[in-house]
């Protein structure tokens, strides 16, 4: 399951695990403007390491829909989704850490057929999850330069959405990173639903949303690409939406948000 588990190649900083022979000196992603460094330099870790604290938590959001965390928070602190569809289920995004008794509840929910990942400060392990569960990994071709563990398990997709099973679709929406995606769920929730990472960022009042180039650094996005990301979500049927972090649940009323946020925005420019 685990490629060199002792290995100190997973940055502290993002949780991103290279699977190069060599390692860089600073992490590429992180020493790109949309994350930073962390305080201290460039930390690499094992993980042999993160095994030894570390463990997976699952909350249920809806009956079809389990978030998973790693405890104690690690890196970005990012939140994985599990969509349970009965054509095959799909893991939305990705953390740093996987472990057996994760590996055996989610076959006892009939494991995963997919991953899909929202942009690459999330790629974290994928190929240790995609080898677990023997599936494909959909990244947006646009986020090619930023796969810094390459593998057969990788299916590159363009254009703007890419059609999975039962309804569910990503949509490419651009603006955080050029192959920045949500998962469309149409039939899940009262109204649909929304998995968005940080293409979409849910704020910790849930009275607003962002769209930024870079969420730590406060770098704005130019108004064209808010403009794309509005044409690419307004076709979408949803009402309920999840982000990327623990406080990013909004069970109703997410149309009327985005609505909202998108108007506050393109009235700035």
């Amino acid at each position: 399951m685990i490629i060199s588990p002792s290995a100190k190649n997973i940055c502290h900083t993002c949780g991103v695990r290279y699977g190069t022979s060599v390692i860089p000196g600073i992490c590429e992603i992180c020493a790109d403007d949309r994350q930073y460094t962390g305080f201290t330099g460039q930390i690499w870790t094992s993980y042999n390491e993160l095994a030894t604290k570390s463990s997976i938590r699952f909350s249920r959001l809806q009956s079809t829909i389990y978030d998973l965390r790693i405890i104690p928070s690690f890196a970005i602190a990012q939140k994985a989704h599990l969509v349970l569809s009965s054509s095959g289920n799909i893991l939305w995004d990705c953390i740093p850490f996987i472990d057996d008794p994760t590996i055996a509840f989610i076959r006892s929910l009939g494991g995963i057929s997919a991953i899909a990942i929202s942009h690459p400060h999330y790629y974290s392990l994928m190929q240790d999850w995609a080898t677990a569960f023997d599936c494909p990994i959909y990244l947006h071709e646009k986020d090619r330069e930023w796969i810094k563990d390459p593998g057969g398990y990788i299916k590159l997709w363009s254009g703007s959405s890419k059609t999975l099973w039962d309804n569910i679709s990503i949509i490419h929406v651009g603006g955080h990173f050029p192959g920045s995606t949500v998962l469309h769920l149409p039939d899940h929730g009262r109204a649909g639903c929304l998995l968005t990472g940080d293409s979409i960022y849910i704020a910790p009042s849930r009275k607003n949303l962002s769209f930024m180039y870079s969420y730590p650094n406060h770098i704005p996005l130019p108004k064209k690409d808010i403009e794309f990301i509005n044409e690419r979500v307004q076709p979408l049927a949803f009402d309920a939406m999840y982000g990327a972090f623990e406080w990013m649940n909004i069970g109703e009323g997410a149309r009327a948000l985005f609505e909202k946020s998108i108007s506050r925005y393109l009235s700035i420019y």
